[in-house]
Parts: C-alpha cells; sequence; structure tokens
C-alpha cells in the first residue's frame, strides 16, 4: 500500500480569481477591457454637456446660438403682428352707428343742421354691406368716390366730382384734431395720391365703401388707416 501523502505535499489548490486573472491578461480580454474604459470615458463626456451640468444650471437658461443678421424673435414677432392687421376692419361698434344709436354731438358740423345731418346719416346707413365694385355707383356695387358722391346728393343736394383725387381738391383742408361730422377724410392706398374717400362722423370713425368690406364703418385710428391718411377736406362751410 503506498505512503499516505502528507498534506504539506498535497498539490496546492488554484486560488479562487487565479483563472480570471490568466484570462484577464489574454490578449483578446485586454482589448474588451480598453473598449470598456474609452466608452466610460465618452460617456462622461456626454453626461458633462447634459442640462444639469455644472456651467448649466437648472436655474440658467441655456445661451441661444446668435446668427449675424437675424432679427430677435420679438422684432420678429412684432412683424408679423403688424402684417396681420395690414387689412380694412370694421371698427367695433359699427352697428350702433348704423342703427341711430350714436348721434356723434361732440363733433358735429356747424355747417350742417341736425336735419340735413339726420338725412346724412340716413343715406350713409342706406348702402351699408353694399359690396365694392370699381366704377359702381347703385345697391349693386359701388365704389368709394361714387359712395361720397351719391351721400351727399342724395343728403344736402350736393355735387360732387366723381373721382376722389378731384374730390381732394375741394374745400378747405382740415387738420386731423379739428375733424367734424361730414368732413372727407382721403388716403393713399394704392400709391396714389388721395386714392380713398370716406365720410367723417366723429369718435374717429368714418363711413366709406371699403374694397374688402363693402360699404361699412372703420376708425381712423385703425392700423390699416392711421399709416395711409393723407388728410381731409370740409366741402361744407
Amino acid at each position: 500500500m503506498s505512503p499516505t501523502k502528507s498534506a504539506c505535499n498535497e498539490e496546492p489548490r488554484r486560488k479562487p480569481g487565479l483563472s480570471w486573472s490568466l484570462k484577464a491578461n489574454a490578449p483578446h480580454f485586454r482589448l474588451r477591457r480598453v473598449v470598456f474604459l474609452a466608452w466610460c470615458c465618452a460617456a462622461m463626456v456626454l453626461n458633462g454637456c447634459g442640462p444639469t451640468a455644472p456651467r448649466f444650471r437648472s436655474s440658467e437658461p441655456r445661451p441661444t446660438r446668435s446668427t449675424a443678421g437675424t432679427k430677435p424673435a420679438a422684432a420678429k414677432n412684432d412683424t408679423t403682428a403688424a402684417r396681420n392687421q395690414d387689412v380694412e376692419t370694421e371698427a367695433e361698434g359699427a352697428e350702433n352707428v348704423v342703427s341711430g344709436k350714436r348721434s356723434f354731438k361732440t363733433e358735429k358740423n356747424a355747417s350742417i343742421s341736425n336735419l340735413d345731418q339726420a338725412r346724412m346719416m340716413r343715406e350713409i346707413s342706406k348702402m351699408m354691406g353694399v359690396s365694392y365694385r370699381l366704377g359702381g355707383e347703385d345697391e349693386n356695387g359701388i365704389d368709394c368716390s361714387a359712395y361720397t358722391m351719391t351721400v351727399y346728393k342724395n343728403s344736402l343736394g350736393r355735387q360732387l366730382p366723381r373721382s376722389s383725387a378731384e374730390q381732394f381738391k375741394m374745400g378747405i383742408p382740415v387738420a386731423y384734431e379739428d375733424l367734424q361730422f361730414g368732413d372727407l377724410v382721403f388716403f393713399n392706398t394704392t400709391g396714389d395720391i388721395a386714392s380713398h374717400v370716406g365720410i367723417y362722423l366723429g369718435d374717429d370713425l368714418f363711413a366709406h365703401a371699403s374694397v374688402s368690406l363693402g360699404v361699412t364703418i372703420s376708425s381712423l385710428e385703425s392700423f390699416y388707416f392711421k399709416k395711409r391718411y393723407e388728410g381731409a377736406r370740409r366741402i361744407l362751410q
């Protein structure tokens, strides 16, 4: 029977992890470790540019990239808003004017009697809503100068020239702050002098044959007409 081996002569057991250490020294494992370390570094760099990075605290807005020649957002919005307002609009409370609920006594024209003013308001209201037609002169369609001509003729018996440019040469000029009921107000809407005309009512309102709305009431203070206002004439004095 063979002698028993002593404990000291036994082959030492392989320590746990030794196999892993040997494998870790293998060339292909070293390559994996390099790739893993590179991936970790890349992740740290990317996380450093996130919204929680120290240079972009949550309470601070991120800087925006500015481009030369680019308008600020506020300026763009202002331009867009102005463009959207650049249309003819009906004045608020226009229905009260047509119904006679507003008399405009505060800016009454002393040259027009109460009776004549009432007649003029009836003529002004009678054609409300009639569509615009260049060269038209009746309820089938009417343009701005034909409208003022018809109102003056039927209410006051005063004959006006057919065109707005000719009407602009009549009477006396009136300052904006001195406008009174019945004054003719003129606008440059096409690039030509006095290309549009209406009849002032009071409270910055005037009646006219609008290209887009037909016969209506608009405000001199509206964006569209305020920048196109050219002057006023008083026919009756």
